[in-house]
């Protein structure tokens, strides 16, 4: 009776516990992002609350109203179908404009059960009003102004207007020894002045200074042509044409004073940024393969505040014995978002062990200096110990064969008679096993060859005159003219039709030695990227002669890995 009435009791709590379970894996996720940050107070800005799933509720933007007053709010939605799936989104957009300076947070919305993340939003006095009252004016102002070489400047150009602009033309920051790159989409909001109200159209720029010394950034010029409401229409009718006026207006200048490297700095490689992560992924997590077959490392260095072209190369060049490298090309990426540029580089390097064995790769430390904390720092990876095992074919060469060897006997020696020699009965019962065994082999040998299918004319012995198919044609055409992805294609479609293989690797396990060599020589190549050094004439004679190894075919499952995919 007690056992039933714990199985009353735990049945709801179970049920209970499997509910939340699968509400919480249901749960929709709802990213919260702003248009900018920092923004100015008496300044609006949107929020933007996106759903991936359908969630739980319509949203409650009552927590909002402590710190901020809502504009206005809409609600969107996206539906698309790729490659067979269906997928959705819900946005709801939130014009804001903050109550007080300071840092606010924007709190979790609900969303029924759903909820959204909380995000900190930085809210400045605010913008100091023009002289006089003009209907169109422009702020600029760069952060920092006392920078050191190659690190990011963002400056940002604020225009300001309270009448409607039909067109207008501005010029670019312009400054001596400087990359300029242009971060984002404008964002447009409005803003007060002097308790007036204004169109604000904000527009960033990350610079980097490539010389130390004093550098000026040009004043910008707007041009713009605007509606006139001081005047009455020309025309009358069907053709009136609004009055406009034209105004050119410049910004300030900017001075800045670009500071060399620091002494305390000691590395050969100068590379400043606001924050920097190193890190590696292996195609084994283990670290573990066999000879002949890669072992894949990928090396990834972004910094935020920094250009692709600061970032160091990640491979060290060192020669390591007994292992290859093959680096791939490096991926290089910038992703410009509306607080600065993030660069990106990322390394592909593959490890093929000659011999077995464990191989240590050095340690990788990168030096670089932190633009907020005002120090050097020092990304590190620690140095990494790699295992090679023998492959199947190593294995199988270094077990010694057994076979019967007859004494030589010296050319001029008379036939002598042969000896008496007088085994026990153990030895004897010993060898009919063993003759037995072996008679088994082959009989096992004899009736797989058999049952395997018979060679094409194409991979008979090229010792006869047989007419070349079209896939020889093609691999010869392509050895030729050194083309080695065409060459490589070719195997690939022989290579399975003959014996099965995918891949090159697997491929030459089948091969005569002068053409498995060849083509391994192809794939590690491939690999390698150097495609254009290639010479296919070697390739052909050894296919030509005598493409199968002397042994026939092998069960495949012991070839390499391809080390190039298209």
């Amino acid at each position: 009776m007690i056992n039933c009435m714990h199985r009353y009791y735990c049945a709801p709590i179970l049920f209970g516990l499997l509910m939340l379970l699968a509400t919480a894996i249901q749960a929709a996720e709802i990213q919260v992002a702003v248009d900018r940050n920092p923004v100015g107070l008496n300044e609006s800005f949107q929020i933007t609350f996106t759903a991936s799933d359908e969630p739980d509720g319509n949203p409650d933007f009552a927590p909002l109203q402590e710190n901020f007053e809502i504009l206005s709010q809409q609600r969107s939605s996206n539906s698309s179908w790729v490659n067979g799936q269906s997928s959705r989104s819900e946005q709801w957009i939130v014009r804001a404009m903050a109550k007080q300076a300071g840092e606010l947070l924007i709190p979790p919305i609900a969303f029924g059960a759903d909820s959204s993340k909380p995000l900190k939003l930085v809210v400045n006095e605010t913008t100091a009003a023009p002289q006089g009252n003009d209907d169109i004016f422009l702020e600029v102002a760069a952060t920092p102004e006392q920078p050191y070489v190659q690190s990011q400047v963002l400056y940002t150009l604020k225009l300001f207007r309270k009448v409607q602009i039909t067109q207008a033309s501005l010029s670019e920051p312009e400054i001596k020894d400087a990359l300029v790159e242009k971060l984002g989409e404008d964002s447009t909001y409005v803003t007060q002045v002097r308790g007036v109200d204004y169109w604000v159209t904000e527009r960033k720029y990350a610079i980097f200074p490539q010389q130390s010394g004093i550098f000026t950034i040009a004043p910008l010029i707007l041009n713009a042509e605007y509606l006139s409401n001081q005047r009455q229409p020309r025309f009358n009718g069907f053709f009136n044409r609004p009055d406009t006026e034209t105004r050119r207006v410049a910004s300030k200048a900017i001075t800045l004073n670009v500071q060399a490297v620091p002494a305390s700095f000691k590395s050969q490689n100068w590379l400043s940024a606001e924050s920097l992560k190193l890190s590696e992924t292996w195609s084994d997590a283990g670290l573990q393969t066999k000879v002949g077959e890669p072992l894949t490392r990928t090396l990834t260095l972004s910094a935020k505040g920094a250009t692709v072209g600061q970032l160091p190369e990640l491979l060290d060049k060192t020669a390591i014995d007994g292992i290859k490298t093959y680096p791939d090309q490096p991926l290089l990426k910038e992703d410009k978002e509306s607080d600065g540029l993030t660069a990106l580089r990322e390394e592909k390097i593959a490890f093929i062990p000659s011999k077995p064995g464990e191989y240590t790769l050095p340690a990788l430390d990168i030096v670089w200096f932190n633009t907020k904390t005002q120090k050097m720092e020092t990304a590190h990876l620690p140095s990494v110990k790699l295992t090679a095992l023998a492959s199947a074919t190593d294995t199988q060469a270094s077990s010694p064969p057994v076979t019967a060897t007859a004494p030589q006997e010296s050319a001029n020696s008379q036939v002598a008679a042969s000896p008496i020699t007088v085994t026990s009965s153990s030895d004897t019962r010993f060898w009919q096993v063993v003759s037995a065994t072996l008679a088994m082999g082959w009989l096992l040998t004899i009736a797989v060859w058999y049952r395997r299918p018979s060679a094409k004319a194409s991979t008979g012995k090229r010792g006869e005159l047989v007419a070349e198919t079209a896939l020889e044609k093609t691999l010869k055409r392509a050895c030729w003219e050194n083309n080695p992805q065409a060459a490589k294609q070719a195997l690939l479609q022989w290579g399975k039709a003959e014996f099965g293989a995918e891949n090159l690797g697997a491929i030459a396990v089948y091969c005569s030695a002068a053409l498995r060599e060849e083509i391994l020589a192809l794939n590690r190549l491939l690999y390698s990227g150097q495609h254009q050094d290639w010479q296919g004439q070697n390739l052909w004679q050894a296919f030509s002669a005598k493409p199968l190894a002397a042994g026939g075919a092998r069960e495949s499952g012991d070839g390499l890995e391809p080390l190039f995919k298209i």
